[in-house]
């Protein structure tokens, strides 16, 4: 099948505002990962660095191949911030398939799972404790976020995978997540 460039540009758009909307959920959503009030054990709630880790840039340290891999294109560049959190990375869409931002944050992985989302499940990708959660309280099987440890936080993978998308709506978004970590931790520098 052959998809003009307006379609592709229509597909793209609507993408980007449901990764933005999945974003802007997950911001809402763990603005509670502040420091602990005066007064409580300093052990409750882990330390949060000022900033995210700029170690990896996703936006340029993610080979093309991987990208192609995975058919992603229209990459855009999506920092955001909210209660303390910062998130730096990119942002990028698999016509008809997922959308996913790729970022580096100062969410550790003991932030999200101290926030008991549901579909939480912790593994190791290349060597590095990785977690999944799903942080939507509506359409669950349509998000998935994947945080990787990295020094100073995590690398955070936010998939959007509605199951109106036809090359990918079908298959489980977590599993898809999972994938496409599995390709793109190993380029991340040991030490970082």
């Amino acid at each position: 099948m052959v998809v003009s460039a307006v379609e592709v540009g229509m597909v793209t758009a609507g993408k980007r505002k449901a990764f933005i909307a999945l974003v802007g959920g997950a911001v809402l959503a763990l603005t509670g990962c502040e420091s602990a009030p005066e007064g409580e054990a300093a052990e409750s709630t882990p330390a949060m660095a000022p900033d995210a880790p700029t170690s990896y840039d996703p936006c340029t340290d993610i080979p093309q191949g991987v990208l192609d891999s995975e058919n992603l294109r229209n990459k855009n560049d999506d920092d955001f911030s909210g209660g303390g959190v910062k998130w730096e990375g990119c942002g990028w869409v698999q016509p008809d398939g997922y959308a996913v931002g790729i970022q580096t944050t100062n969410l550790t992985l003991q932030m999200v799972r101290d926030k008991g989302y549901p579909g939480t499940v912790e593994f190791t990708i290349s060597g590095r404790k990785a977690i999944t959660s799903q942080r939507q309280e509506t359409h669950t099987d349509a998000s998935c976020n994947l945080n990787v440890e990295i020094n100073g936080g995590s690398v955070e993978f936010g998939l959007s995978n509605p199951p109106s998308n036809r090359n990918t709506g079908h298959l489980d978004t977590c599993a898809l997540a999972r994938g496409l970590a599995e390709k793109v931790v190993p380029t991340i520098p040991a030490g970082v």
